[in-house]
Parts: structure tokens; sequence; C-alpha cells
């Protein structure tokens, strides 16, 4: 076959595939179309097809951006994020798995929503978009500005939407991500677009400026938005963590995501590089290569996590999937497999992206066998609980919640010779009862168990004892608060929440000005915090000590302690002006609070959320130079 035939052939499969992409029908996965896109771009690099963003179907009112929505170059490949990065300081946040969406408003008011469409036009989705709660339908800036985000349905909407569809008589959906294309291209029933969501990630206005990524994000935020949770990455450790945590999520978070979101944290640099016809040059799609496959589920086991909630496991007939070979396979939680009503003997789609362990796609072929799910926790055989998509073990004594709880402790705090085996037979035998009764063991105690002798016992105990000298971080990450990861913990201690009461006394609105905490983040965090009170108080009684050693080089310094925000206008890098505030024993926050001492700009006046802010507080703003001048004096 001659090339040009070739090309016609890939333009035209590509032309489909997007298609039906952007209509929630695609029929290939992300990588497969992106190997087409591949394909030819070796054959005709100038083909006009490759420049295409979104889709050329349209179904509603066209209407034209005033800047044109461009789609994302992308990579699979951590060195070529690295070389993009150039040493940069970058932000990342999840890529969401929906419809990308651009709301405009006038003089603080809601005027109209728009789908990304072709690029240049898109559709007026505006009745759809306002039955969404938590969009703001005014905001608290007159100017004329527009909010670009992704529009999503979460799984526990998606599993409530595919019931009510049911009883409508309408076709069961897909996919999460499917409905969401599928609610928003609909002419009628469009009251069900109440069960999707929005998150934004764009800000674009003509009349204010603004300096960093997070500067953006701040200001989504306080507009009243739902953003993703955004975190600054400068190192290739930093990008592993991050890498890290999305596999994480793939596999266990209410929503779907298929990658990061790379941008430059210098709005300045974004403004220097600008766009191709395709994609901005500032910001970079990370994915992870996925593959499906189909198997057959040969049991279904139930796991009692820390927090009660029975997670269901499919154990699949052995399949080669992304170079690995799977026999377990996440079912996600119990309202999926309700809904999909999945057992023994059903053949089902798996994939495997960048998910430790593969999921559950959908059902190829049901089997005869009955559906069934257990009525009884398989651990203290106390009746389950249904509580909408969960199925719940409220038994606080239930053998299998402590130990989780117990282990995720004792491997976070550093407790050596205490393995999930042993751990288990010291909970059977009454000696181990939760995390505290863990500071109440004694030598001879252990020494009642078969196989422990001395040595080991004394080992044991010494271990524990030592872990009473962990620092206030790491005590923090083994409690197992909802959404407390070890790097969040520490964003909280370095913004100068260095001890555990100001960590107690800590609120949402607080949370949310830290990087990477979004306002669901923050609620879950404090709530889940505030839950452990009464073991925190116990652990404190126990010898604990929770103290956060702050490495600065110059701990006497004039500015010690003391807590500065960074924006506007300097005479240096922001990145030097942190450190040199880090190196004196200062804390740089990124947003302002009561608890500002200082905001740092060479701007007089500002239409910056910092300054404005600062000013409604009375937080002194000083120079860089008055600042340089703090440090010396």
């Amino acid at each position: 076959m001659d090339n040009q035939k070739q090309i016609k052939i890939l333009e035209e499969k590509i032309l489909r595939h997007k298609n039906l992409y952007y209509q929630g029908k695609p029929e290939i996965s992300d990588f497969e179309y992106d190997k087409i896109e591949d394909e030819l771009r070796v054959l005709d690099p100038k083909s006009y097809v490759l420049n295409i963003v979104g889709t050329t179907i349209f179904s509603g009112e066209k209407i034209e951006h005033d800047k044109k929505m461009l789609s994302l170059n992308k990579t699979y490949k951590i060195d070529e994020l690295i070389k993009w990065q150039d040493s940069k300081e970058i932000i990342s946040t999840f890529k969401i798995d929906g419809s990308s969406c651009s709301i405009i408003y006038k003089n603080g008011k809601f005027n109209l929503a728009k789908t990304r469409g072709d690029g240049r036009f898109g559709e007026n989705i505006s009745s759809k978009i306002l039955l969404i709660d938590h969009i703001p339908k005014t905001i608290s800036m007159n100017e004329d500005i527009e909010i670009r985000g992704e529009v999503y349905c979460t799984e526990e909407n998606f599993l409530k939407l595919t019931e009510v569809m049911q009883n409508m008589g309408l076709e069961k959906p897909t996919s999460q991500r499917n409905i969401v294309a599928g609610l928003l291209g609909r002419k009628e029933n469009i009251e069900l677009c109440k069960y999707l969501s929005f998150q934004a990630f764009e800000f674009i206005s003509e009349d204010i400026s603004l300096k960093t990524e997070q500067d953006k994000f701040k200001t989504l935020i306080q507009l009243g938005f739902l953003t993703p949770e955004y975190n600054l990455n400068r190192t290739k450790e930093d990008l592993e963590l991050r890498l890290n945590e999305t596999r994480d999520f793939m596999s266990s978070g209410n929503y779907l995501i298929d990658g990061l979101v790379f941008s430059y944290n210098d709005q300045e640099l974004h403004r220097t590089l600008g766009e191709t016809a395709h994609h901005p040059r500032y910001k970079i799609a990370f994915k992870f290569q996925g593959e499906t496959k189909e198997t057959v589920i040969k049991s279904i086991s139930w796991q009692v996590s820390r927090n009660g909630i029975l997670t269901p496991v499919g154990n699949v007939e052995p399949v080669e999937l992304s170079g690995a070979k799977v026999s377990r396979v996440t079912l996600h939680n119990f309202g999926l497999v309700k809904q999909n009503k999945l057992k023994v003997g059903d053949r089902i789609e798996i994939v495997r992206s960048g998910e430790v362990i593969p999921k559950f796609l959908s059902v190829v072929t049901e089997s005869d066998n009955a559906f069934l799910f257990p009525e009884k926790c398989p651990s203290c055989e106390r009746e389950t609980r249904i509580d909408d998509i969960r199925l719940l073990c409220d038994n606080r004594e239930c053998p299998d919640k402590i130990k989780d709880e117990i282990l995720n402790f004792i491997q976070k705090i550093g407790i050596e010779d205490l393995s999930s085996k042993r751990l288990e037979e010291f909970i059977r035998l009454g000696l181990i009862k939760n995390i505290p009764s863990l500071y109440e063991l004694k030598v001879e105690d252990l020494l009642s168990v078969d196989k422990v002798k001395d040595k080991l016992a004394s080992k044991i105990i010494a271990s524990i004892d030592k872990s009473k000298s962990a620092n206030l971080i790491t005590f923090l990450s083994a409690l197992g608060i909802s959404g407390g990861a070890y790097n969040k913990c520490e964003k909280i201690v370095t913004n100068g929440y260095d001890s555990i009461e100001k960590i107690m006394r800590m609120k949402y609105s607080d949370l949310e000005l830290i990087e990477s905490f979004a306002e669901k983040s923050a609620t879950d965090f404090v709530n889940s915090l505030q839950s452990k009170a009464e073991i925190i108080n116990k652990l404190i009684g126990y010898g604990f000590e929770l103290k956060h050693n702050v490495a600065t080089t110059n701990a006497e310094s004039s500015i010690a302690g003391m807590k500065f925000c960074i924006t506007g206008t300097l005479t240096v890098k922001r990145s030097e002006l942190q450190k040199m505030i880090k190196e004196n024993g200062g804390i740089v926050q990124s947003g302002v609070s009561k608890e500002t001492n200082f905001l740092v700009t060479n701007d007089t006046e500002s239409t910056s959320s910092k300054f404005k802010k600062a000013k409604q507080l009375e937080v002194p703003i000083i120079t860089d130079t008055k600042l340089f001048e703090m440090i010396n004096s």
C-alpha cells in the first residue's frame, strides 16, 4: 500500500474515533488511539487531522470561544517529562476523565457555559451546567472572566444515576466518562445533569494577571469553585512520588482520571512560550499505557478496612496485562458489584493503566450463578449494613478493622519485628486491642505467646518504646487520617502547624490555604483528625513528644518562626526568596490567613487575591528589600 493511501486510512480512523470519544461512545482505548496518531505523525507530520481539537460533530447551538480551547501534548515516559520540565518549578493536577467546559461570568454573574467542541466553537450547555449545584451562580469579581474546567461524574453519583435512568426506562450508561458526554449532548431529561460535578482548572481574564499557577488555583478556590488538588514539583523524586499517588487514585479514587497534567508554575513563562495550533507549550499531560483484556471471575473476596468498609476483590483466571500476570482485580465497592450483579463465572473486561492492581470495566457475559454478597462480616460475623454504595461492618471490635488500623500505624511509625501475622496472634489473645494498647505491653505479656522468646519480646518492646520519639510528621501520617499521606502531613507542619495543639485547632479554611488541599480533601482530613482525638491524647499520655525540628542554617534569625506569603513583582527569583526565608527559620505560606505575619511584594497596588486578602485582614505588606533588612538585622 502506498503512503498516501495509508495516510488517508489513518486520517479517517482518527476522525472517526475522535468523534466517537467526544460523543461518549469510544471503541478503543486512549493508548490505542495515540498509537494511530503516532503512526500518522511518522508518515505525514503536517496532516491537518493532527491539529484538530475536540469533535467536529455538533448537535446544539454553536458558540465561538474567545480563546481557542486547545488539546494537550502528552507523554507516557518520565524521562520525556523531566526533559520538558527543564529544571523549572511545575504544578501537577490529576487529569480528570470527563468533558471540558467553559463558563463565562459577566459582572460577577453566570452568563454562559459551553463545551470544548472543536476548540474554536462549542455548544451552549448553560441550562445543563446550572443544574450542578456546586457551580457558583455569582462570584465576587465584577470583571468579565472565563473559567475552564472538567465536567465529570463521581462513582457514587454514577451508581445513583444508573438506577434513576433504568427506572425511567432509559438505556443503562456504560461508564462514568461516557455518561458525561451523553448527558451534555441530550436534548431531553436534562435534569439528570444534577448528578454531574465540575472542577475548575483555568482562569482567563484580560483585567487580572496572575503570577503563578498556585495563585490561579488559590483564586479559583476563593471564588467558590472546586478545583483539582495541585502539587508543586521540583525534583525527579517529587515526580515519582506524584506518579505513585496517581496510580493509587486510579485504583481507589471516587472519579476517573487518566493521568496527570503538568504546567510551568511561572505564568510569565506561559505568555512567553505561547501555543501551537494544537496545544499550549507550557502544559503537558502524562498518561499511563493502558491495556484491556477479558477474563472470568473465579471468586470474590471481601476485605474489611480500618474504617469498616468491606472492599470487594475479584479473583480471576490469570491473564497477561501490560506486561504483568494478573489474577486479582479491584471491583471498587459494593455499589458497583450490586449494580452489575457480579458473580462467579461472569466474563468481564478489565484494564490496567497506572494502577498497581487492575480494575473491573464491564461485564461481557453473565453466568447463571446467583448474585451473592456477605450479609455477615467475614471477620467478626456481625451483620453488615448497606450505606448507599458501601457495605459496612459497624462492629468497633471487628478484628480485621482493628488489625488494619494498628498494622498501618506500626508500619508508618516504624515498629520493627511486629509482622502482620504476629499482630493477628496478639489481637486474638487480647494483648492488643487498639493503637494505644501497643504502649501498655510488657515483656512478660509477650512471653505468654507461643514461639516468642525473651530476646524477641525485649526487641519488640524496645522498638515500641523507640517509636515514641517519632517526629510530628511521621506521627500524623501513621494515624490513618483520611488524605493524610506523609507528604500531605509534611506540608501541613511546614506551613506553620508545627505542634499537635495547633494541628488540633486547625479549621477546614486553614487547610485549604495549603498547597495540594482542596475543599473536600481539607474537610475529610479535619473530620478524620478530630475523630482520632482520643487516640492522640492517649498516645501523648504514653510519652509521645511530637516535636518538629525545623532544619535551618540560622534558627536564631529575627524572622525565625514568622509566616510569609509571597506575591507579585520581586527583585529576585521567587524560589530564591522562599529558600532564604526557610534557611532563616521562616515559614513560607501559599495563601494569606490571619496567622500570616507579612505579605512580601514590590507592588504598591495589585488585583492579586493575596494582596486583597492581606489588606482585608490588615496583614503588613513589605517589599523584599525590607525583608532582606529584617534578615540581616
